[in-house]
């Protein structure tokens, strides 16, 4: 046998072995005959990785490559991502997290000119989240201004920016479309528009979101998205920035994400400028090695050619996964209905309330489309029973559940000890009432697609039966 022979039977047993082994992996729209559920024995997860035999088919092939670093694999996924949105360009990175602060770094950059973001400068976020959404900020030297959130959309409260905002001193807006829902676009673009400010949509929990029919991920400067198991496409790990029109931009990303270098060459390529050795830039003297200039202070948080490879075929079960989600979260809904007095429950931006024909939508006009990342519960202070208690009572259950992240960002311990060693490190406006009701009140289950209906019905069920018996 010659090598492409080999490596063709190695990829037929790699496909044998994933269908013998990964049943449970796929998704719950079309389940494994052998995969078995039995109630309270078998774990629920609130999320996790949902694939086929393709996905490991698409790892094994390209790790026989042994290319390994980021590469033709990363560059066909990035532009998929990128066409897929609608966007100019998508930069992938090696997690969420390291999205959201390349996103945000990039904002300091001296090439941005008069629009730079410096040392000290505002950027509105909101209270109640996941904490690198915040993070990055105050790691590029920027002060964080919390506005609260709705507890029943999780979003910002719009109304609270002009309040926030400070002539001279506020220079973007950073937030997440909240467990999969869309902030209000119009409201925040609006603002942002009138003040001049960037916008970075954190978009890790809403990939396939639809506000007024486009996607979440495309109203700002830049947009950021997680690849981690629990998200909406599954890298492993993994993430990316999405840059929505701006070339220069995309530029600035990839140096923070290349170690910081001037030099815009992929990995193993030389001399795409074709003057490799002309260039003078800072103090070097003139002919320096482009490949070993530095215009940014950056990072290396490139992901591996391989996770590349699983998101080229996860991409195109993104469809899919998204109406599963929507699906999922429409049957919970329905069969949690009985529990309202107990249960406020979650409506998307622009909706007034839900009913089994569908929702209701205010007076505005525009429509959101949620691709859940969860499905949220909201225990009523009227309730006899607390959130905690029902989350332990989920997890003895074999239930996965999840808080809303971090709470009130501004409650946790790191929060606490940077305003005793900083007091003017953030900024709070009013009293984060809504932010504190998510900390206290809200948990969440999972949507994910990997979802089947025997496990739906099983959350059903045991949530209904634990809040009938007080």
């Amino acid at each position: 046998m010659n090598a492409a022979e080999i490596k063709a039977e190695i990829l037929r047993l790699t496909r044998e072995f994933s269908r013998l082994t990964h049943g449970a992996n796929r998704p719950g729209y079309a389940p494994d005959e052998s995969r078995k559920f039995v109630p309270g024995e078998t774990n629920v997860p609130y999320a996790g990785r949902v694939f086929t035999e393709d996905e490991v088919e698409a790892a094994v092939s390209s790790t026989l490559d042994f290319w390994l670093t980021l590469g033709k694999e990363g560059e066909a996924f990035e532009q998929k991502l990128a066409a897929f949105l609608g966007v100019k360009s998508s930069i992938l990175c090696n997690s969420g997290s390291s999205a959201n602060l390349l996103a945000v770094s990039a904002l300091a950059s001296p090439r941005l000119g008069n629009r730079r973001v410096r040392h000290g400068d505002e950027v509105i976020t909101v209270a109640a989240g996941f904490p690198t959404t915040v993070a990055p900020i105050i790691q590029s030297g920027f002060v964080p201004v919390f506005i609260d959130n709705d507890p029943i959309t999780l979003n910002a409260r719009v109304e609270q920016l002009e309040e926030a905002y400070r002539d001279g001193v506020t220079k973007a807006v950073c937030m997440a479309h909240t467990l999969g829902n869309p902030f209000n676009v119009t409201a925040v673009k609006e603002f942002c528009q009138k003040h001049n400010l960037w916008l970075i949509e954190d978009n890790c929990d809403a990939l396939g979101c639809k506000y007024d029919d486009k996607f979440t991920g495309t109203f700002g400067d830049m947009s950021t998205q997680s690849f981690y198991p629990p998200h909406h496409l599954t890298l492993g790990e993994g993430g990316a920035v999405n840059v929505v029109e701006s070339l220069k931009l995309r530029a600035i990303v990839e140096s923070f994400r290349d170690w910081g270098r001037d030099c815009w060459c992929a990995s193993g390529v030389d001399n795409t400028c074709g003057k490799r050795y002309d260039w003078q830039l800072g103090d070097l003297p003139k002919g320096y090695d482009h490949k070993f200039i530095y215009s940014h202070f950056g990072y290396n948080m490139k992901p591996l050619d391989i996770q590349a490879a699983i998101g080229r075929v996860q991409i195109g079960r993104l469809p899919q996964f998204v109406q599963a989600r929507i699906d999922n979260w429409e049957y919970l809904r329905r069969g949690l209905d009985g529990c309202s007095e107990y249960f406020d429950f979650m409506l998307p931006t622009h909706a007034t309330g839900w009913t089994p024909e569908g929702f209701t939508w205010d007076a505005s006009g525009h429509k959101t489309v949620c691709s859940w990342f969860g499905f949220m519960l909201a225990v009523k202070p009227t309730a006899p029973f607390k959130k905690f208690e029902l989350a332990r009572h989920l997890e003895v259950k074999k239930i996965g559940n999840r808080m809303l992240f971090g709470g009130n960002l501004v409650r946790q311990p790191a929060f606490g000890q940077l305003k005793k060693d900083r007091p003017d490190a953030f900024r709070v406006v009013g009293d984060l009432a809504g932010a504190d009701r998510i900390m206290n009140e809200v948990l969440f289950l999972g949507t994910y697609p990997g979802l089947t209906r025997s496990m739906l019905d099983y959350m059903v069920e045991t949530i209904t039966n634990f809040a009938k018996k007080f």
